[in-house]
């Protein structure tokens, strides 16, 4: 079994809940009512796309890291709720 890091993007949108998108995997949009939601459906339609593309013999983006051999480092923004 392989893993991927795939960075994504996480907006909020304005009628509630969020968006998740990535510029590594077209195709891969999600949306859920919490941040945690989102990126669970983000991880199951990357799945699905890379899947597809093994399966079909097409070529995955070169941007993909595998997570045994990641030597990047990343930055994500996690949101932290505070009540003043």
């Amino acid at each position: 079994m392989s893993e991927y890091l795939i960075p994504i993007l996480i907006e909020p949108l304005e009628e509630g809940g969020y968006l998740a998108t990535s510029t590594v995997i077209q195709g891969l949009i999600a949306q859920g009512r919490t941040i945690a939601e989102t990126i669970e459906i983000a991880q199951d339609v990357a799945r699905k796309i890379i899947e597809s593309c093994i399966e079909h013999n097409d070529p995955l983006p070169k941007e993909l890291l595998t997570a045994s051999g990641q030597a990047k480092s990343f930055e994500i923004k996690i949101p932290v709720p505070l009540e003043v």
